[in-house]
């Protein structure tokens, strides 16, 4: 069963820190380019952060560049987001998800637009309030 697992969601105040990690089951995470998406209450989910089958490129919404990181450990099957001076408007229900690239060009790039996306998670809850 292919399957994606998000933790490391919680309540912070502001200005504080949380890591999420998302670890694949049942398929190989190497293969894919992986993907950070949040969905706050009455809006629709959003882009966060995508970092490549390798790692070598990374992608950040304007909004968290400079305070969030996407890394990866394909050894441990899992993707990380380090997520540092977290502001309110960062409170959202956050997704990890995957999708495998087809082409070598491809292999280096990852995207944040939820197509093509084919594996979600089922989402972790980050709460940034005083």
């Amino acid at each position: 069963q292919l399957q994606l697992v998000e933790s490391g969601g919680g309540l912070v105040q502001p200005g504080g820190s949380l890591r999420l990690s998302c670890a694949a089951s049942g398929f190989s995470l190497g293969y894919y380019a992986t993907g950070w998406f949040r969905q706050a209450p009455g809006k629709e989910r959003e882009g966060v952060s995508c970092i490549s089958l390798r790692g070598g490129t990374t992608n950040y919404a304007d909004s968290v560049r400079g305070r969030f990181t996407v890394s990866r450990d394909n050894a441990k099957n899992t993707v990380y987001l380090q997520m540092n001076s977290l502001k309110p408007e960062d409170t959202a229900v956050y997704f990890c998800a995957a999708y495998r690239p087809s082409g070598i060009i491809a292999q280096d790039r990852c995207v944040m637009t939820l197509k093509p996306y084919d594996y979600w998670g089922q989402g972790t809850q980050v709460i940034v309030s005083s």
